[in-house]
């Protein structure tokens, strides 16, 4: 499995303890780097300071654009509300459009399939089709305008 894609796990699971206990993001980066939630019994990976760089980098930059991120994926997601979504649901749409809006070096269309892989894999039999069509749509809005311009 690719680093960053081992970060992304990582992240989507430090995303979800801060979701799910409504803890600090300092407290909760600790307590997972410090635990062992970080491997994965069915694909054991070993964790660089590489891997914890990217997804310091992913769940710092969701939690402080929170707002805006939030805002932008509730005006695409019609008919749901961002409180009932799945926490993970949820979280894979933010880490992405963090992607899609702060880290050019990372193609749009990486983030979208690294998302529905992560849906695929964490979240529930139409986790992967709705994260999908949410970020496509973004995606399309949004994303290549904002790219075309830089």
């Amino acid at each position: 499995m690719r680093k960053r894609s081992v970060a992304r796990e990582c992240a989507l699971k430090i995303l979800y303890q801060k979701d799910a206990t409504a803890r600090s993001v300092d407290a909760t980066i600790e307590d997972f780097w410090s635990s062992d939630l970080v491997s994965d019994e069915d694909d054991p990976f070993e964790i660089d300071s590489e891997i914890k760089e990217f997804a310091t980098r992913l769940v710092y930059g969701v939690s402080l654009e929170i707002e805006s991120i939030d805002a932008k994926i509730s005006s695409y997601a019609t008919n749901w509300q961002l409180k009932r979504m799945a926490i993970i649901d949820r979280n894979i749409l933010r880490m992405s459009c963090f992607e899609f809006f702060y880290c050019p070096d990372i193609p749009p269309k990486v983030s979208i399939n690294e998302a529905v892989e992560l849906a695929k894999k964490y979240g529930d039999l139409e986790s992967s089709k709705f994260v999908n069509g949410i970020l496509d749509k973004i995606h399309k809005t949004e994303v290549i305008s904002l790219r075309q311009k830089l």
